[in-house]
């Protein structure tokens, strides 16, 4: 099995990407059939992730998906959720919560720590859950894209990450914004409202306004604070 301890010794598997899927639905097979339980995805209900989902359902229908809970998410995003919940009633999603409270944290570090200290603030709320969500597991799937910023542009499917200690899936490398689109007009797959009042990327509601500029699809995240990633991504 490919592990993060095995990286080295192991061959890592290739995969087609001039089908329909641009690959991802080959990589997700492999991913489940490679780990099994041992893989959780972990998701922010953004399009990409509409995306994966209905991919992850047609592999392996009790796939377990994170979502972290910062407490600071828009509404739109958590009614999405619940429309998710309901077309794929068989999948295990989690709502992963900080270990500390927005009460604490204003307590500790000050009020609206995102104003004043954004990687504080998604370390605590982002970073740290998903390092216990990781934690004893081999794999975890995500949605980036190649397409998406110059800091995602050499992702494989395949990745050691070495922040988390961990295999990191991405099957979506090759798909471009209008790939994406075209599979939820097909498939008909419920999204988040916000993305129809322009917002291409969408994280918390505090730190994400509309896209400032059309070309860049993140360029409406942590605006002003030359901050592009929540560190998730960064190793």
């Amino acid at each position: 099995m490919l592990t993060y301890q095995t990286w080295e010794a192991e061959e890592k598997p290739s995969f087609p990407h001039d089908n329909e899927t641009k690959g991802a639905l080959d990589v997700l097979t492999w991913a489940y059939d490679e780990y099994k339980d041992d893989v959780v995805y972990a998701c922010s209900f953004g399009i990409e992730g509409i995306v994966l989902i209905d991919l992850i359902s047609k592999v392996k229908r009790d796939a377990e998906i994170v979502f972290l809970d910062t407490g600071l998410h828009f509404r739109e995003t958590y009614k999405t959720i619940e429309k998710v919940k309901e077309k794929y009633p068989s999948l295990r999603i989690v709502m992963k919560q900080p270990s500390i409270s927005l009460d604490e944290q204003a307590k500790q570090f000050g009020d609206e720590l995102w104003k004043h200290h954004p990687n504080k603030c998604c370390e605590l709320r982002k970073v740290i859950p998903l390092r216990e969500v990781l934690t004893g597991v081999t794999a975890w799937i995500s949605g980036l894209r190649r397409e998406q910023s110059p800091t995602r542009s050499h992702v494989e499917y395949i990745n050691k990450d070495d922040k988390f200690q961990s295999i990191k899936i991405c099957p979506l490398i090759h798909w471009t914004w209008k790939d994406v689109w075209n599979y939820v007009y097909k498939h008909h797959l419920p999204y988040n409202v916000l993305h129809d009042r322009g917002y291409p990327s969408i994280g918390c509601e505090p730190c994400t306004s509309p896209a400032l500029d059309p070309n860049d699809l993140r360029s409406g995240r942590w605006v002003g604070h030359g901050k592009t990633e929540c560190g998730l991504h960064i190793t």
